[in-house]
């Protein structure tokens, strides 16, 4: 994971397949790819999972929502996409012990009949899970009829009107730490090439008017790489999720536009109220929609919205009017309620919804499918992943790589190319992981039992990796802030072998600090900034120029979060 020497490969050599967009889905091909033996390129125009793919609610699911759409609408497609999502569900937590688990789910119901009605339709979700989705065992236990009793339990700040509650089970990850692990489990492959801040300017095409180079500039700051150059491939896919349509239009101005972008929030909460082991699924809002709140990082992550988005220059981010939408969504099943000031972060994200054209301007964009197409456009040769989402990258990854292959072979006669690998591929960190790791990492560092948790919850087998820079610095051993387990070490580490470029990529990605508490983000900028600076070269002038410009952001994320 040197950018320097990637940034110089790229710019010198052809590969196979050049992949545009370094997210779920762009570093799920890219890791297929590799595994077949092709020569790979990824770039992406941010970071690693900066947009859609670290902005997710968190879960691995097949899909609550789908399945009561499936049956009520008599909807098949419905029905496949939560089949798809139960049998991948599975592959991802094995795949990445350490960044993804099983979590509880309680749906607290305040009548019997309505107990009756969701045990059906989750007693149905686990057969799915058990037999409809193609796998023999899901891994994760069966839904529960809760009483009243147990139920106050597991959430005491529930509110003692319920009646009981249905509790099921789905996975949960880290999203830009498993994105992370899938790219740096491609770049243990020496055919494979990736670079973050790496802009697409535009393709290049023959006399048949087939692209076979992408023009791109290198954004990333003070880097020594070439400003602007060309990568060559046999291949290009498109893995941009909400800014396909943009990559499409640059290789055909021609081409219908097929994503309807939708826009979602969450927003982060200290979760003392609400217990920090089982998640609450708040089947009902004011206008149809279900809200999770769901425990992460030791808060609690309460979300998502729904709606259609249209700026996607602008990053979206979380307002008010949202706050006010999901905590007035939450009040009702709670004892005490939540002032707004109880907010400690945020984040918004922008899903890339798939739409025949005729429905581009029709439907809105909660009744649209979460659903792929791999689309070959003729003209340019362009293939583009389109829809999706996190829990079936795996798939999506597969069939777009199934097309590329077939491209090669048939176009550039290539000899047969093995089938993908990745149902069973452990990433990197979760190949020698095990539950005990935390206890031996205490017993042989004597660091504190919560930075112990955490640095295995984040980095896996890896871990030692990243303790390995205190012998030469014991200093990096310092936290972040007082309050969290982060430490020094991290950011050294980030830097060195995570493309960790800017603050808020550490942050924001490679510790999760910025989306669950904007004022301690704030405060640890500084030192952030320091390690940064000692590793990238920068000034005291740069660091402070830089510090203060991400609290500026920081500022006002909390300003239109909190201000009409």
């Amino acid at each position: 994971m040197n950018r320097n020497e990637s940034i110089t490969k790229l710019s010198t050599e052809a590969f196979d397949v050049c992949i545009i967009g370094a997210g779920a889905s762009g570093a799920g091909c890219a890791l297929d790819a590799a595994l077949r033996g092709l020569k790979v390129a990824l770039i992406d125009q941010s970071d690693f999972a900066a947009q859609t793919s670290s902005k997710s609610t968190k879960l691995i699911h097949g899909g609550v929502r789908y399945l009561e759409q499936a049956f009520k609408n008599f909807d098949l497609a419905q029905l496949r996409q939560v089949k798809h999502g139960l049998r991948e569900r599975s592959i991802l937590l094995s795949n990445a012990p350490h960044l993804a688990h099983p979590l509880g789910l309680i749906t607290p119901v305040f009548h019997w009949w309505e107990g009756l009605y969701y045990w059906i339709g989750l007693k149905m979700y686990d057969w799915f899970a058990k037999s409809g989705s193609g796998m023999k065992d899901s891994g994760l236990p069966s839904s529960k009829w809760l009483s009243k009793a147990s139920t106050l339990k597991l959430i005491p700040g529930l509110s003692p009107r319920i009646h009981s509650a249905i509790l099921y089970f789905d996975g949960q990850m880290n999203d830009a730490r498993y994105n992370l692990a899938l790219v740096k489990s491609a770049a243990e492959i020496s055919s494979f090439q990736a670079a973050n801040y790496v802009d697409v300017l535009g393709f290049d095409k023959n006399e048949k008017g087939q692209i076979y180079a992408v023009r791109v500039k290198n954004l990333a700051p003070d880097s020594p790489a070439p400003h602007e150059f060309s990568i060559r491939a046999k291949v290009f896919l498109n893995c941009t999720g909400p800014y396909a349509d943009h990559i499409r239009r640059l290789s055909n101005d021609k081409t219908p536009l097929r994503i309807k972008p939708s826009k979602g929030v969450h927003l982060t909460l200290s979760g003392s109220e609400l217990g920090r082991s089982h998640a609450l699924l708040i089947p009902k809002t004011a206008d149809g929609r279900m809200v999770f709140a769901i425990p992460f990082e030791g808060k609690i992550l309460l979300g998502t919205t729904d709606e259609a988005y249209s700026d996607l220059s602008k990053e979206p981010v979380l307002l008010q009017k949202e706050v006010n939408f999901l905590l007035d969504a939450l009040q009702p099943y709670l004892t005490t309620p939540i002032s707004s000031d109880s907010v400690l972060a945020g984040f918004g994200g922008i899903r890339p919804l798939l739409a025949p054209q005729k429905e581009l301007d029709e439907k809105q964009t909660k009744t649209m499918l979460r659903d792929h197409v791999v689309e070959t456009d003729a003209q340019s040769g362009l293939i583009s992943l389109l829809g999706g989402k996190w829990t079936t990258y795996r798939v999506m990854s597969k069939d777009a790589m199934d097309v590329v292959c077939q491209v090669l072979q048939s176009k550039f006669s290539f000899s047969a190319i093995p089938a993908s690998s990745t149902v069973h591929f452990k990433l990197l960190g979760g190949r020698k992981y095990t539950k005990t790791q935390c206890d031996q990492l205490f017993q042989t560092t004597g660091l504190p039992m919560d930075i112990c948790k955490h640095l295995c919850a984040n980095y896996g087998d890896e871990v030692f990796k990243v303790v390995a820079l205190l012998e030469d610095n014991p200093n990096l051993s310092a936290r972040i802030h007082a309050d969290y387990p982060y430490i020094c070490a991290e950011v050294v580490y980030g830097v060195r072998s995570e493309m960790a470029l800017t603050i808020r990529d550490f942050m924001a990605r490679r510790i999760r600090l910025e989306i669950i508490d904007w004022a301690v983000a704030r405060q640890s900028a500084v030192l952030v900034a320091k390690w940064m600076g000692q590793e990238l070269g920068w000034s005291d002038t740069m660091q402070a120029k830089k510090v203060k410009e991400y609290q500026a952001l920081l500022d006002a994320f909390r300003h239109q979060a909190s201000n009409p």
